[in-house]
């Protein structure tokens, strides 16, 4: 009798018309997770050195850090949900466009006593903002189909 090994059938899938989309908005969202984090890492340890050369006091720099936290463990999340439901990616990218004006209103107005490099570095935060917003916003339309027309 003669044995015969059998293997698994494993067969390459091609992702649906759609499916880089889900991925865009997921990478999207994890690479922003991590940069919220790292920017609320640096408001909190940094708090004590920030003030000099960017003039964030730390009465700004510690509650902005501890809510980048919670907005990265948020973003984190919502990147982990098997099937990211469109009204929290919504709410991400309205969040996002929301945050890019409101920093830029922070840097350019007397509110905080902020140095040149200060202006700067809320201006390059609300540019690195603006563009996940425009990501994820990309991704969010893929994801729900109404992003495979091509442009007129």
């Amino acid at each position: 009798m003669t044995s015969r090994m059998t293997l698994p059938a494993t067969t390459a899938r091609r992702p649906a018309a759609g499916g880089a989309a889900p991925d865009l908005l997921r990478t999207s969202l994890r690479f922003d997770s991590w940069g919220t984090a790292a920017f609320g890492v640096l408001l909190l340890a940094g708090s004590p050195w920030l003030d000099g050369p960017l003039g964030l006091p730390a009465s700004w720099s510690v509650p902005f850090g501890i809510a980048m936290l919670g907005g990265a463990a948020a973003l984190a999340l919502i990147a982990g949900y098997p099937r990211i439901p469109e009204r929290l990616s919504a709410t991400v990218i309205v969040a996002n466009a929301l945050s890019c004006p409101l920093l830029l209103l922070l840097a350019f107005s007397d509110l905080v006593p902020l140095t040149a490099a200060g202006t700067v570095f809320l201006v390059i935060g609300a540019v690195v903002v603006a563009v996940f917003a425009e990501l994820e916003f990309v991704g969010h339309r893929r994801a729900r189909g109404d992003g495979h027309r091509a442009p007129a």
